[in-house]
């Protein structure tokens, strides 16, 4: 069988102003890429006059080229209207019309097999649009974002709209399946596979050299969470809990990675409770790191707490285990998924301070086998991932030619 080519449709992608955005999408489709021939179209929002709020909003949606080469693949970055506040509905449709114009020239130089698009809101509605002009098959992931959106009637609607247009659903976790399906989508349309994760890229490194990298005493507990700084993912929650397991253990360092996102910023709320909790000494915000340097501070961890409101497959649950660090997460979207033994860590009903604290002290008390927890991640290395997904995608292919 030929290579299918294939255009990704994903307005979250990386790019040279947001280097971490979309990170989880570009992993697994440049995976794809060895498989398939592959060109990726990122829609960018603009308005007219968004410079001004620059002036008071300096990092407010910072604009990439409209072209790039990563890895060696193409990535366009059209802009499509998209008001602050106003008309978000029409979204979807101005993404596909912005994304509709490459795709065509795409088509053009080279018959397209299959759209790919990731998030069913505004990005799979957009992506069935341009398929149905085109002619071509559709499949659209699942990633989390569907919860939060199956609340508003209107974009439920376009969802469900987006779902049935579609030639196949990929979830990366049966929760989302089970949402779909529940909502009214049509259950056989829908695969799940998992997120995987890199173990080379995320490897262990013994805790006693992490901690001298990040100078952090041998004899210490380290909490640690990575994401974005929003309030999703819960610091706050974490941070909460500190004054408490501080008199059990003095020495307590909490990690705190990431930075501005797409949904926002809170480091200043999260320094500010910091300072109110007189915390200064235990609590370290590192910033936004590369894949590249996660692997010294995951390393350095007892515990990896996400305290998440929602999520569809957290890659961040598998990377820190390939370090070997076991994880406390809420129990929200696939987490019990993937901490699925009380072997590599432990679920914890969400927004609940009594149980979470309770989960900490007993993770930080508790002697882990490291060696069980890395080897729970390379069986969902991404190698394992890739064959579900080209099955997929060559299914649709073998279809159309029928």
């Amino acid at each position: 069988m030929k290579r299918p080519r294939i255009v990704v449709l994903s307005s979250l992608f990386p790019n040279s102003v947001r280097a971490q955005s979309g990170l989880f999408v570009r992993e697994r489709m440049f995976r794809v890429a060895e498989y398939a021939d592959i060109e990726v179209i990122s829609p960018v929002p603009w308005f007219p006059g968004q410079g001004l709020i620059r002036l008071f909003k300096p990092n407010y949606r910072p604009m990439p080229a409209k072209k790039e080469i990563q890895q060696g693949i193409t990535v366009h970055f059209p802009r499509f209207l998209s008001i602050p506040k106003f008309f978000r509905k029409l979204d979807g449709a101005m993404m596909a019309r912005a994304a509709y114009k490459v795709a065509k020239q795409l088509e053009q130089q080279q018959a397209i097999d299959i759209i790919d698009s990731h998030f069913t809101y505004p990005d799979g509605l957009a992506a069935t649009k341009v398929a149905h002009r085109l002619n071509k098959k559709v499949t659209i992931t699942l990633r989390g974002t569907e919860l939060s959106h199956s609340k508003d009637p209107e974009k439920l609607k376009l969802m469900l709209q987006a779902w049935q247009d579609a030639d196949h659903m990929i979830c990366v976790a049966n929760s989302l399946k089970q949402l779909a399906v529940s909502l009214g989508a049509q259950e056989d349309k829908f695969t799940v596979v998992g997120n995987g994760v890199d173990t080379h890229k995320f490897s262990a490194i013994a805790p006693n050299k992490a901690r001298q990298q990040m100078g952090i005493d041998e004899d210490a507990k380290v909490l640690i969470t990575v994401g974005g700084l929003v309030r999703r993912k819960g610091f706050h929650r974490v941070i909460d809990c500190l004054p408490e397991l501080l008199k059990r253990y003095p020495k307590l360092v909490y990690l705190i990675v990431g930075g501005a996102s797409a949904e926002g910023n809170i480091e200043a709320e999260l320094r500010a409770q910091v300072k109110n909790l007189n915390l200064e000494e235990h609590v370290r915000f590192l910033g936004s790191l590369s894949p590249s340097k996660l692997s010294a501070p995951l390393s350095s961890a007892d515990l990896f707490v996400l305290s998440t409101a929602n999520e569809g497959w957290a890659n961040v649950i598998l990377e820190s285990m390939s370090c070997g660090t076991p994880v406390v997460a809420s129990d929200v979207g696939g987490n019990s998924e993937v901490i699925n033994s009380d072997d590599v860590g432990e679920i914890v009903p969400f927004d609940d301070h009594p149980a979470l604290f309770a989960s900490l002290n007993k993770g930080l008390n508790k002697e882990w086998e490291r060696q069980a927890i890395i080897d729970y991640a390379q069986q969902n290395h991404w190698d394992t991932r890739m064959a579900k997904i080209m099955d997929i995608y060559n299914n649709l292919v073998s279809s159309r030619e029928h």
